[in-house]
C-alpha cells in the first residue's frame, strides 16, 4: 500500500488545481478563509505630531475624536487645519486624523496636490516622507513651517498575521486588487501592511476611487 497523503499535501494539490482551472487561487481553499474585503476612500487628510498639535491649537492641546475610523483605535478629528502651498494656494479646512503620530505628514490625492500647487508630490508609504515637499500649516492658534511631509499615499492593504496567511503573503509585499463594473480596473501595486491588530482594508485616494468607479460597484478581489 501506498504512501497516504497528509491534509496539508491534499490541500496543495486542490490549490494548484484550482489555481490552473481559474487562473488565481481560490481563497476558500486556503487554511483558513481572509476576513471580508473593505475598500474605503481616503481623502486628503493630516496626521499629525503632538507637538506639532500644541503649535498649532495651544500649549497641552490633544485632539477630539469625531468619528472612529475602520481600524480600531484610529479617528477622524473635530479639527481641522488650513493647508498653503507654492504661491499661496490653500485648502482649508483639511481633516485631522488622529491619534498622533511620531512625524507630521499630509497626504493629498494628485488632483489635490496640482490645486494647492505642488506638482511633483511623490508616491509613498506612510511614513517614508524624506525628500518629500513641504508646506505651511495654520491652526487657530499658530503656523507650522513644514519642511517635508507632503505626499501621495500608495495604495495599500492592512490585515492581520492570519489574513496574510491566507493570502500567502506577508508584511511588504505587492498584491493587485480587481475592481469590477463598467469602469472596471486592475491596481497592480497594492502595499501589503501586515499587524496583529489590522482589519482587512484597503486605502486608495479619491483620484484612484473616481478612476475606477468604486462607488458603483461592489465587485472587488485582492489577489496575489
Amino acid at each position: 500500500m501506498g504512501a497516504r497523503l497528509d491534509r496539508s499535501a491534499v490541500e496543495a494539490i486542490v490549490r494548484e488545481a484550482v489555481s490552473k482551472r481559474f487562473g488565481h487561487a481560490c481563497a476558500t481553499c486556503t487554511k483558513a478563509a481572509p476576513s471580508s474585503l473593505v475598500v474605503n476612500v481616503s481623502a486628503r487628510h493630516t496626521h499629525l505630531s503632538q507637538p506639532d498639535v500644541e503649535v498649532l491649537f495651544g500649549p497641552g492641546y490633544t485632539l477630539t475624536p469625531m468619528r472612529p475610523l475602520f481600524q480600531d483605535g484610529h479617528f477622524a478629528a473635530q479639527e481641522t487645519v488650513t493647508l498653503i502651498g507654492p504661491r499661496s494656494r490653500l485648502i482649508s479646512n483639511l481633516r485631522i486624523l488622529g491619534p498622533c503620530r511620531k512625524q507630521t505628514q499630509i497626504e493629498l490625492a494628485f488632483t489635490d496636490a496640482v490645486t494647492l500647487g505642488i506638482d511633483d508630490i511623490p508616491i509613498r508609504l506612510s511614513g517614508d516622507i524624506d525628500g518629500t515637499p513641504g508646506a505651511l500649516v495654520m491652526g487657530p492658534k499658530g503656523v507650522l513651517q513644514l519642511k517635508q511631509g507632503v505626499i501621495r499615499a500608495a495604495m495599500h492593504v492592512h490585515m492581520n498575521t492570519a489574513d496574510a496567511g491566507s493570502y500567502g503573503v506577508k508584511h511588504h509585499d505587492v498584491m493587485k486588487l480587481r475592481v469590477g463594473g463598467d469602469a472596471g480596473v486592475t491596481f497592480t501595486r497594492v502595499h501589503v501592511r501586515v499587524d496583529p491588530s489590522y482589519k482587512l482594508e484597503v486605502h486608495m485616494d479619491t483620484d484612484e476611487a473616481n478612476a475606477c468607479g468604486l462607488r458603483f460597484t461592489r465587485d472587488v478581489q485582492l489577489l496575489k
